[in-house]
C-alpha cells in the first residue's frame, strides 16, 4: 500500500497497483491469448454490468445469452452479436461454454449454478449465492465434486476506498477492528417492485433491503473485520410499501470472535438515493467510506484517502448508477485466476461467509418482523 501522508499533505489513492493482477490490458498492449467461451443466464437489468466487460475482456468471447423471455434474449444477442436461447440446459448443451454467468433472479442462482458445473463450466454468479443456506452450500459441494471453480459478485470489494481500508488492516496500519457501522438510506419506489414478478418476495428474492440493497456492504463489514461470526441481532419491518411481504428497514448487529461488534440500520423508503456510509473503529485509527470513496485517520497523525480514478472508469452503458463501476474488475479478475495468470480474489468459500451473516440475519430478523404500513 501507499504509504499515507501527513495531515498537511493528504494523498489520495486510487487503486493503481491492484492485489488481483491489475487492470485489464487496453489495445495494442493486449498479446495473443486463450478466450473463453462465455455464456450469460439472464438479460435484465444487471445483465449489462456482465456483457459489457465480457465483450471486451481479452480472455473471453461472449457466444450466447439466454433469457425466459424471447424478445430479451434476441435483443441482447443482437445488440452483442451472439446467439440467443430462452432453455438454459440447451444452450449448455449446444454452446459447450467455458464460462457461465448468472444474471437471473436470486432462486435460480443455485439450481443454475449447479447444472452449468455438472456440464463442465465455470460460473460467476451475481450475489447472492442462494437463498436457503443449503442451496449456497450445494453450490460449494458441487464446485468441489466437480472441480469447476465457482465465483461470486462482490464489486465492491474492488473499489479503491475498499481497497485503501482492506491494506490497511492487512499490514497493520489500522490495527483490529473493535466496532463498526454501517448506515443505508436509499429509495425504491412501488413501481420497482411491481414491474418485476419476483422482486420483493420471500421465495423468489428471499426478502427485501437487507439481501437486495445492503448485502454488499454488509459484506464488506465482515470481510474487514475478518473474524468467524458469533451471533446476529435484527429487526426487521415494512413501513411503506404495502404491496411486498419483505423488509424495506431492517436494523441490528452482528458480534464476531474476539469482541468485535457491527451495527446496521438500512432502509429503501429514504427521498433518494444516499452514498452508503461504512464506519471502522480500530485500535490504530478509524476508517470511514462513503460510496467509492474512503477516509483513514490513523493515531500517529497520519491521513489517506482513497476514490476510483477517473482514468480507469468503464462505461456499461444505460444501467442503475448505484451499481458502481467495479464489475469490471471482478469481471477480468475472475477470467484471470480460471487462466493461472492471477489469484481469485472473491473466493466462493468467502463468500459463502457472507451468506451466511445474511441467512442468520433473516432467521432472527423475521420472528420479530413488524408491519407498519399506513
Amino acid at each position: 500500500m501507499r504509504s499515507c501522508a501527513p495531515r498537511s499533505s493528504i494523498r489520495l489513492f486510487q487503486g493503481n497497483s491492484l492485489p488481483w493482477g491489475g487492470l485489464m490490458p487496453k489495445g495494442d498492449e493486449v498479446m495473443e491469448v486463450r478466450k473463453l467461451k462465455t455464456v450469460i443466464a439472464g438479460c435484465g437489468k444487471i445483465f449489462p454490468m456482465h456483457a459489457v466487460p465480457v465483450s471486451r475482456d481479452p480472455h473471453a468471447v461472449l457466444t450466447a445469452v439466454c433469457d425466459v423471455k424471447p424478445e430479451r434474449a434476441g435483443a441482447a444477442a443482437e445488440r452483442f452479436g451472439c446467439r440467443a436461447y430462452t432453455d438454459f440446459e440447451v444452450m449448455l448443451e449446444q454452446e459447450k461454454p467455458d464460462v457461465v454467468h448468472i444474471c437471473t433472479p436470486h432462486y435460480l442462482h443455485a439450481p443454475l449454478a449447479c447444472l452449468a458445473m455438472e456440464h463442465g463450466c465455470h460460473v460467476l454468479t451475481e450475489k447472492p449465492m442462494a437463498i436457503a443456506l443449503a442451496d449456497a452450500r450445494r453450490m460449494l459441494d458441487t464446485a468441489a465434486a466437480t472441480g469447476r471453480t465457482l465465483g461470486v459478485i462482490f464489486q465492491n470489494r474492488y473499489n479503491a476506498g475498499s481497497q485503501l481500508i482492506r491494506r490497511c488492516l492487512d499490514n497493520g496500519d489500522l490495527g483490529e477492528v473493535r466496532a463498526a457501522r454501517v448506515l443505508l438510506t436509499w429509495d425504491r419506489s412501488p413501481e420497482y417492485y411491481s414491474q418485476s414478478d419476483w422482486k420483493g418476495t420471500w421465495d423468489k428474492e428471499g426478502g427485501g433491503v437487507i439481501i437486495d440493497q445492503a448485502i454488499h456492504t454488509l459484506d464488506l463489514m465482515r470481510w474487514f473485520i475478518g473474524r468467524p461470526v458469533t451471533g446476529v441481532q435484527a429487526s426487521l419491518a415494512n413501513r411503506t410499501h404495502p404491496d411486498i411481504p419483505v423488509e424495506d428497514t431492517a436494523e441490528g448487529r452482528v458480534e464476531f470472535e474476539g469482541g468485535a461488534c457491527g451495527a446496521f440500520y438500512v432502509m429503501n423508503h429514504y427521498c433518494t438515493d444516499e452514498p452508503v456510509r461504512l464506519e471502522l473503529a480500530c485500535t490504530r485509527g478509524k476508517a470511514v467510506m462513503e460510496g467509492p470513496k474512503a477516509r483513514v485517520e490513523l493515531n500517529n497523525g497520519l491521513t489517506c484517502l482513497a476514490d476510483n480514478d477517473p482514468a480507469q472508469m468503464f462505461e456499461y452503458g444505460d444501467v442503475k448508477q448505484y451499481w458502481g463501476t467495479s464489475h469490471v474488475k471482478q469481471i477480468g479478475n475472475f477470467y484471470q485466476s480460471l487462466l493461472g495468470l492471477a489469484p481469485m480474489y472473491v473466493t466462493a468459500e468467502n463468500a459463502f461467509l457472507t451468506q451466511e451473516m445474511i441467512c442468520a440475519l433473516y432467521e432472527h430478523g423475521r420472528r420479530h418482523f413488524v408491519r407498519e404500513v399506513r
